[in-house]
């Protein structure tokens, strides 16, 4: 996912500190089993190095706090390296050139060693920061972005050792297994509803506000996300084959890629299996189906008799505008999140957020009187809005707190390495 940025951030929790100090850990955490060579590796320019996404965070702290705001100012703190603002700065016009992004994957030096050691030093330093009213905002912005890095080098490091003939495992064991797909649709009478953050307090990105209202037909969303059983059916029934049920530039995709299952899937001697950060396991025909692309998603739809939802009718059930539903079924803190460096899969587990980013018909476009913030950090989200879908709810590699019911992900119709499934959706009279 690209960088994105916040209008206004003020953290929830009320302990800045600790909630900087706990995301900075589970970062470096989860690199614990990776040799430096893992580290520096990059499968495709969609990904980066687990390196990078250490460094590039770091690179964020020095750069909007520590070099603006440090030791009393601009002039007042000295980089750790000067030419780590070339190396480690993602798309930021405003902060120069950089290197190109299928190139991270070159950069056998600095080590992991050094990021960790310049980590540390960052670190140190922004303990006086941490406490500033007047930088409250922008650090729990920079958290927020951490967290988004945290997600991104779990996909990018699964998709490196996919790519590896090998395929290691980043942990051992075997996985558990999911829970039973759940039954039944969140049905929603139509009439007006209020989109996006409008919360007096809580963080948001500028891109999921201002609040502003819809109007949604009756319409029925899926209790259960789409399985892995109901996807094998989709492929049994010649779902990749039928040209009928494919958006144009989908069926071209899947023709020109030689498309014939979710991406992480192979059927063979040892039977169905998927590719993890476990290795390759059995699939789970209970498991909910992930890493499809939106052209995907929007096919099964089609099979099934249904459609995607928009992310107008997502965000409303997940607000609980229809009333019928038992409020822990809306409950963002709930599903299966990452919580601590362990290896993320779907569970299966209850409820709107949680397992996989669910895809939506809607293009990711920017809300009625949306204007991105200033400076730097705003460039983003302006230049993101074209060609993107949205997707909602969280995924098992989301660190736990960072979604809701506003946020919106987003992604070009052909990806599909993130953690990304389907809820149904469908008209009612």
């Amino acid at each position: 996912m690209p960088d994105t940025y916040a209008q206004s951030a003020h953290s929830a929790s009320g302990n800045l500190a600790r909630e900087f100090a706990s995301t900075r850990r589970l970062h470096q955490d989860l690199v614990r089993p990776l040799s430096d060579a893992d580290a520096s590796v990059q499968s495709m320019e969609d990904a980066s190095p687990a390196k990078w996404h250490l460094a590039h965070t770091t690179w964020f702290w020095e750069t909007f706090l520590l070099r603006d705001h440090g030791s009393s100012g601009a002039s007042g703190y000295r980089l750790f390296n000067d030419q780590y603002p070339f190396l480690f700065n993602s798309y930021y016009e405003a902060e120069g050139d950089r290197i190109a992004r299928f190139s991270r994957g070159m950069l056998s030096r600095p080590s992991l060693q050094q990021i960790l050691e310049w980590r540390a030093h960052v670190d140190a330093a922004m303990e006086p920061l941490l406490e500033r009213d007047d930088l409250r905002a922008l650090v729990t912005l920079g958290i927020a972005h951490e967290q988004q890095h945290i997600e991104l080098l779990l996909t990018d490091i699964k998709h490196a050792f996919f790519a590896n003939p090998m395929a290691p495992a980043m942990w051992d064991g075997t996985l558990a297994p999911a829970e039973a797909n759940e039954q039944g649709w969140y049905d929603h009478p139509g009439g007006i509803a209020l989109i996006g953050h409008g919360e007096a307090s809580g963080f948001a990105f500028d891109c999921e506000g201002p609040r502003h209202r819809v109007l949604l037909e009756p319409f029925s969303l899926s209790k259960g996300l789409v399985s892995n059983a109901q996807w094998d059916a989709f492929i049994a029934d010649k779902g990749y084959e039928t040209a009928s049920l494919w958006l144009s530039d989908g069926w071209a995709w899947v023709r020109e890629n030689a498309v014939r299952a979710p991406l992480y899937w192979r059927d063979g001697a040892d039977g169905p299996q998927q590719f993890t950060h476990k290795g390759w396991q059995p699939r789970d025909p209970a498991a909910p189906v992930t890493h499809i692309s939106y052209y995907e998603a929007d096919a099964f739809a089609t099979w099934a008799g249904a459609r995607l939802p928009s992310e107008f009718e997502w965000e409303a059930i997940a607000r609980g505008q229809n009333s019928a539903d038992a409020p822990a079924a809306h409950d963002a803190a709930a599903g299966n999140q990452l919580d601590d460096a362990a290896a993320p899969h779907p569970t299966g587990s209850a409820g709107l957020f949680g397992d996989c980013w669910q895809y939506t018909r809607s293009a990711y476009l920017p809300y009625p009187r949306f204007q991105p913030a200033q400076g730097a950090v705003g460039e983003y989200n302006g230049k993101f809005m074209s060609g993107q879908f949205v997707l909602k709810g969280a995924s098992c590699a989301t660190v736990r707190g960072h979604s809701r019911a506003s946020y919106r992900n987003f992604f070009y119709p052909h990806q599909r390495w993130q953690f990304t499934g389907l809820r149904l959706a469908k008209d009612c009279p």
